[in-house]
């Protein structure tokens, strides 16, 4: 069985009942969510009607909000500031976004807020945030319209309607026509143009009227000066009809001038960061030039006076004896001249090409051109000296046991430790070439160091082990040590250095090396 209700059971209910009632009422009268928290933005008007607050905001004709409140800007009262709560269908807004006042019904009233949100690739508008005066605009009444056609309005307006008849018709209409094709780019740039002449700062537009109206100034300060330069212009406008053909001929060639240009120009920006840095680089040169200029001044004084027309006379005085042997000189020079041109056409078309070429071999790999293979030479020549004596010079070489004999066709043998490869380069049947003294040098073949590799002479493997050969070798190295040792004697050198008998083995090697940089002891 349920258990009635308590009396404060009953009482919260109550309560609670009472609060959404109010709450209800209050949402009735409010005609809005008083939970909602809407985005609001502001736009600047120069005049706003009669745009009152709760007047509708919309996009393509979709309410999307509400005006909020209207404050006035300035004493005047010819501005405003009209703020305005846009719901979530009607975000995002653009930086770019433009707004309009216009009327509901024909003839003016019930005005609203036409809000155009900007372009997708613009940021988007921080709420609070404030549309520029440039880009709002509110609705000409018609008393305005009609306040405009005054008697001398309408006169005016008369004659040019009637001169803009005389334009059209004829030739002129018919060339309005033509151009019809070229007036969707021109309006294009012209619309570009326009819209950047409103600047990207906050006063760039303001600070361009400033400076039209000094130029305005300027120009109404010497009245006649103006007079002569409308007068001028239409000198000018008539020199162009009367050269009306060549001037369509000009026109006819600029498009090809304006590619030219702009190729010149992308060439131009092209080579800008090079005369950049070139200029960043030649500035300390030129700060330097005045001191060097200065400094310099001095000997441009004694260089004039050294060209004085009296030193000049004693100059050409003492030159005089030397001026036909210079002569002689320069006329003797030119086979001089021609020789060393030779010589350098020679060197630079034949040798340097030779030593620059690489030659390879199977057998013993290049590792660089010929001039640094020829080079290689020298260090073998590196154990010959001179010894300061009568016998000349003498040569240490290594001696080693001959593993290959090599039979040289005269009953002579050559001895190798490793066997001979090949042949190279190889013997030519018909000799060197012939010796053309009479061809110049820089004109002839380059010298080809390519050959091909003559297979080796019959070799014959020498058996170190035959019988007798250790006891020759032996007494071979016994006769050698004491002719070394004699040697040592007869030069005083038998207490610095010793000789020993065991050959020299591979890990004893750093400690010879170690010995010898240490120096005798």
């Amino acid at each position: 069985m349920r258990k009635p209700m308590t009396k404060s059971q009953a009482a919260r209910w109550g309560i609670v009942a009472t609060i959404v009632f109010t709450v209800l009422v209050v949402m009735g009268f409010r005609k809005d969510n008083p939970f909602n928290n809407p985005y609001e933005i502001k736009a600047a008007f120069r005049n706003v009607n009669d745009l009152k607050p709760k007047s509708p905001v919309r996009i393509a004709g979709v309410n999307i909000g509400k005006v909020q409140k209207i404050e006035p800007l300035g004493d005047d009262g010819n501005g405003a500031m009209v703020t305005m709560e846009i719901d979530k269908k009607g975000l995002p807004i653009h930086k770019d976004a433009r707004a309009k006042v216009r009327p509901r019904i024909f003839l003016e009233g019930n005005y609203f807020v036409d809000l155009q949100p900007g372009s997708p690739t613009a940021p988007h508008f921080k709420e609070g945030g404030t549309i520029p005066v440039q880009n709002t605009a509110a609705p000409v009444q018609f008393g305005q319209f009609l306040e405009m056609l005054q008697s001398d309005t309408r006169e005016d307006l008369r004659t040019v309607l009637r001169e803009y008849g005389t334009a059209v018709s004829g030739e002129g209409g018919r060339g309005f026509n033509r151009s019809l094709k070229y007036q969707k780019p021109a309006f294009q740039n012209s619309a570009l143009v326009n819209d950047a002449t409103r600047g990207k700062l906050e006063h760039d537009l303001s600070n361009y009227i400033a400076g039209a109206s000094r130029v305005a100034e300027g120009l109404d300060r010497d009245p006649d000066a103006l007079k002569n330069l409308v007068t001028d212009l239409g000198t000018t406008a008539e020199a162009f009809a009367v050269e009306q053909d060549n001037l369509s001929a000009a026109l006819r060639e600029l498009p090809t001038t304006l590619r030219n240009g702009l190729r010149a120009f992308s060439a131009l920006r092209v080579a800008f960061p090079s005369v950049r840095r070139f200029a960043r680089d030649f500035a300390p040169t030129v700060r330097s030039s005045g001191p060097s200029l200065d400094a310099t001044l001095p000997f441009v004084r004694q260089m004039r006076q050294f060209v004085s027309p009296g030193e000049l006379q004693g100059l050409v005085k003492d030159l005089r004896p030397t001026v036909p042997a210079l002569v002689e000189f320069n006329r003797g020079g030119l086979q001089f001249q021609e020789q060393t041109r030779l010589l350098g056409s020679c060197n630079a078309n034949v040798i340097t090409p030779l030593n620059e070429d690489t030659i390879q071999d199977p057998n013993f790999p290049a590792s660089g051109p010929v001039y640094q293979e020829a080079a290689k030479q020298f260090v073998g020549l590196g154990g010959e000296s001179r010894s300061f004596d009568a016998n000349g010079q003498y040569v240490r070489s290594y001696a080693n046991n001959g593993n290959f004999a090599s039979a040289l066709g005269d009953d002579r043998f050559f001895f190798t430790d490793a066997p001979v490869q090949g042949v190279n380069p190889p013997a030519k049947k018909d000799g060197p070439p012939p010796l053309r003294p009479d061809v110049p040098c820089e004109t002839q073949e380059r010298p080809d160091l390519r050959t091909k590799i003559q297979a080796p002479p019959r070799q014959i493997r020498i058996n170190q082990n035959a019988p007798g050969a250790a006891e020759r070798r032996a007494d071979a190295n016994k006769r050698l040590i004491e002719w070394m040792q004699r040697d040592l004697v007869r030069n005083r050198l038998e207490k610095k250095y010793e000789i020993a008998d065991e050959p020299l083995k591979a890990s004893e090697i750093p400690a010879v090396k170690r010995t010898l940089e240490a120096g005798p002891r």
